[in-house]
């Protein structure tokens, strides 16, 4: 199974498209959105071509392949134009790795989660994949806006390799589970 990880949308039609882009050049069989779809935060500046109602109709053409958690500036009207489910975090078994995704504004590598081996996050805009006390922390960064000089970037998960990835398909980092 290849998932593809997306986080911090906030709004961007123009992100949303390159999301449809790498669907085809990936080939994922899921998608896991870590919230942060529609709206662009009040710290946040509006995002390349913001246009919410576009990026719930990209969203929604996916919505049997997206598994989805609520982002902290998430909220209930957006899920009330989404056609899929937005959920706290989900849990994975992945390559024989308990996995848990969520949005980062509650469970992140500052606040890890119980009986995980890997956390999956966004919320900060930043990616990267590190290791603290034995788990894998991964932020898939943002879509649409990075922060402190990374990337537009996005994750791929396929068997027991983590793919952190820029918006054209180039790899940023990588690390391959021990099983």
């Amino acid at each position: 199974m290849k998932y593809l990880v997306v986080s911090d949308i906030h709004g961007s039609s123009y992100y949303a498209n390159k999301i449809k882009e790498i669907y085809k050049n990936e080939g994922p069989d899921k998608i896991i959105l870590l919230g942060d779809l529609y709206y662009h935060g009040p710290r946040n500046p509006l995002t390349k071509e913001y246009n919410p109602m576009e990026v719930a109709k990209i969203l929604n053409s996916f919505k049997d392949v997206i598994l989805c958690t609520k982002g902290n500036c998430d909220a209930e009207v957006d899920e009330m134009i989404s056609d899929f489910e937005f959920k706290d975090k989900i849990e994975l078994t992945i390559s024989g790795k308990r996995f848990c995704f969520t949005h980062g504004h509650k469970y992140n590598m500052d606040n890890i989660p119980e009986n995980i081996d890997v956390l999956v996050y966004g919320h900060f805009h930043t990616g990267f994949i590190k290791e603290k006390d034995g788990v894998i922390c991964v932020n898939s960064g943002s879509i649409s806006l990075p922060k402190d000089n990374t990337k537009n970037s996005y994750l791929i998960i396929e068997n027991e390799k983590l793919l952190l990835k820029d918006v054209e398909g180039n790899l940023i980092d990588s690390l391959t589970l021990e099983v």
